[in-house]
């Protein structure tokens, strides 16, 4: 089966919003450091890019979850795949993620590091799947709301291609 891949958002538009996102963090976290957590590998591409728009001190870490195994549908257990090198005691965190779907991951990860000892932890998406939430947990930073379909490029794959797109392409497969 072929796929191709047709442009979802642009990347002037997926520029524009990170760009966006990082003043309404900056504004939000005046006189504050902020903490980013970056949930691996999806979300790196938008970390990246989202710290440098960030105008507060920031300092990083990365974790890597996950709730499939070998599977393609969600086992609804989360292991973490590779845990922080960092205390997050009294640390403003803004977990940094590729997309929100069903939102077990996000909902698991919040109560963690709270436990860990977080003054407060807010959630960052590029891109949000409503319609296809499972739990209720909501980003506090969404780039853009997008339709169930299977999206790459920006750092999300499909069998470990394409992340290196630089916009928001939709998988079709013909």
């Amino acid at each position: 089966m072929a796929e191709r891949v047709e442009v979802l958002l642009s990347e002037e538009e997926v520029d524009s919003r990170i760009r966006k996102l990082g003043e309404q963090i900056s504004k939000d976290y005046a006189g504050k450091n902020v903490h980013l957590i970056c949930i691996l590998k999806g979300a790196s591409f938008f970390m990246c890019e989202l710290a440098k728009r960030i105008t507060v001190p920031v300092s990083i870490d990365f974790m890597s979850l996950s709730s499939y195994g070998s599977d393609t549908q969600s086992s609804g257990e989360v292991k973490i795949k590779k845990d922080l090198e960092e205390s997050l005691e009294n640390k403003y965190v803004i977990v940094v993620e590729d997309i929100v779907d069903t939102g077990r991951t996000l909902k698991y990860l919040k109560e963690l590091l709270k436990d860990r000892g977080a003054a407060d932890v807010k959630l960052c998406a590029l891109l949000d799947k409503p319609e296809r939430r499972v739990v209720d947990i909501e980003a506090d930073y969404i780039g853009f709301s997008i339709p169930d379909e299977f999206v790459v490029g920006y750092g999300l794959d499909y069998a470990q291609r394409y992340r290196n797109l630089p916009y928001i392409g939709a998988v079709k497969f013909d």
